[in-house]
């Protein structure tokens, strides 16, 4: 256990972990990294959290805009918005889903007690914060730099503590555990965007259809 207290809190002198881990430059204590890590996150979620308030409020704006054409009979503008609506309710998936998949990233951040669970931990961490990057980038933009140090530091601190634990890589591993948890939130973010918003109609009838109704 003394080598993951010198490496995990840096209270004590240097033991064979430090002097490991000074082979890499140096990188410090791995606690207060994790730490910065699960920080960073909460910021992030913050964001995804008003990007999912206004979505929410463009969506309401939408449909209404939908029932209002349809109402009116204009076919041609109630097909335009609901195009609309379709791609906005896309993005508030995605935004929801990434949301949800880094809470269980904090989640999990907040309960890694032992140097050797920090490989477990962030190697699929990691793979699940380099996806959601990508996929925000189209939908939040300035959230994508901000994702980019997130997966940079996790990438640096899983490189660390494999060096100083001896633990080998599975990426095979770690991806399928990442597919598997985007997948989950994936079906929460779907279940929670039915439950929240109406249908949008698969068809906006034409006029004719409108005068014999």
């Amino acid at each position: 256990m003394s080598q993951f207290s010198n490496n995990w809190d840096n209270k004590k002198g240097p033991g064979i972990g430090d002097r490991l881990m000074g082979r890499f430059n140096n990188p410090g204590p791995l606690k207060p990294r994790l730490d910065q890590a699960t920080r960073q996150i909460q910021t992030v979620m913050a964001k995804l959290d008003n990007a999912v308030v206004k979505l929410r409020d463009r969506d309401t704006y939408l449909f209404n805009k939908i029932v209002s054409s349809v109402q009116k009979r204009d076919t041609q503008r109630a097909s335009m918005f609901a195009n609309e609506l379709a791609e906005l309710r896309r993005m508030s998936k995605m935004v929801t889903q990434s949301k949800l998949a880094l809470e269980q990233i904090v989640l999990r951040l907040n309960t890694v007690t032992e140097l050797g669970e920090v490989v477990l931990t962030l190697a699929p961490a990691t793979s699940v914060v380099r996806n959601l990057r990508e996929g925000l980038a189209g939908v939040i933009p300035e959230a994508e730099g901000e994702m980019s140090e997130i997966s940079g530091l996790l990438s640096g601190i899983l490189v660390d503590a494999g060096s100083v634990t001896g633990s080998s890589l599975n990426f095979e591993t770690a991806n399928e555990e990442a597919e598997r948890a985007l997948a989950e939130a994936a079906a929460v973010a779907e279940s929670r965007m039915k439950d929240r918003f109406p249908d949008i109609p698969q068809s906006i009838p034409d006029s004719s259809e409108m005068e014999m109704a």
